[in-house]
């Protein structure tokens, strides 16, 4: 099998998660809150026979004390990956760094970052190795 095809095939789920905040992109502009986007791409999502869980809350621990807070992920996708949205001028570092933080606490082997707040449709993906908890960019081929 041409390693290429295999590589896109493995991926394909960040495809048809991209093409579909193209689509809320292309309907709803830049300029509306995260929430609209959100709610958007989850009922696409849904549409398509893909569980997704919104606003998923994700508990702080010091060792085995769980803390008197919680982070929030925007969404959850077939209990495998985590959508963090933005809608922003551009991805800065510190929003890779909450979305390899979510990655890290909860151990789900994907993420994306999709900024809708740009003229253009923005998105990065991730992977995360199971064995060494390294995070790395999936490039598209």
């Amino acid at each position: 099998m041409d390693w290429n095809n295999e590589y896109n095939r493995k991926y394909k789920f960040f495809h048809e998660i991209t093409g579909e905040a193209m689509r809320v992109h292309s309907k709803y502009k830049p300029g509306l809150l995260e929430s609209a986007y959100e709610a958007a791409l989850k009922y696409l999502l849904e549409q398509n026979g893909h569980q997704v869980d919104r606003q998923v809350y994700l508990p702080i621990y010091w060792d085995e004390v769980k803390l008197d807070q919680n982070y929030r992920m925007d969404l959850v996708i077939d209990s495998n990956i985590i959508v963090e949205l933005k809608a922003v001028s551009h991805i800065e570092t510190i929003h890779r760094r909450q979305l390899f933080n979510y990655m890290n606490l909860t151990h789900l082997p994907y993420g994306m970052i999709i900024n809708f707040g740009a003229e253009s449709l923005y998105s990065e993906w991730y992977h995360r190795n199971p064995t060494t908890g390294q995070i790395d960019r999936v490039k598209l081929l």
